[in-house]
C-alpha cells in the first residue's frame, strides 16, 4: 500500500494555519493596521467615532472568515461577481444534433479560431 495517492486534505496543507492564504492574512493585517491608526487619530470618547475606527478590521475579518465549501467569504463574493458578470457560452456536444443547427455551429467555430 505504498501508492502515490493524494490525500483528501492536500489543499489544507498548503494554507497558513490550514485555513488562510497569504493574501487573506495580508488583507486582515491591513485592516488591523488601518484601524489602529484610526484609533490613535480619532477621539475614542465618542462611541460613534470609536465604532467607525474599528470598522476596517471588522470588514477585513468578515472577508477572510472561513466558511464551509469555500475558502472564505471573499472567495464566495468573487465567485458571485464572476458568475453574474462574465460572459458564458455553453456548447451542446451531445449525440442529438439537429441538421438545421449544424451549419450554424460550424460557422461559429470558424469565427472563434
Amino acid at each position: 500500500m505504498n501508492g502515490f495517492l493524494i490525500p483528501a486534505n492536500a489543499k489544507r496543507g498548503t494554507l497558513i494555519f490550514n485555513i488562510f492564504r497569504p493574501i487573506d492574512l495580508l488583507i486582515f493585517g491591513i485592516g488591523i493596521a488601518f484601524s489602529m491608526v484610526l484609533l490613535l487619530i480619532v477621539d475614542t470618547n465618542n462611541i460613534f467615532m470609536a465604532i467607525l475606527a474599528i470598522l476596517p478590521v471588522c470588514i477585513a475579518g468578515l472577508l477572510v472568515f472561513p466558511i464551509p465549501n469555500y475558502q472564505n467569504v471573499m472567495c464566495v463574493l468573487i465567485n458571485m461577481y464572476n458568475f453574474y458578470t462574465l460572459r458564458r457560452r455553453y456548447e451542446w456536444k451531445g449525440w442529438c444534433f439537429y441538421e438545421q443547427f449544424r451549419d450554424e455551429f460550424k460557422e461559429d467555430k470558424r469565427k472563434r479560431k
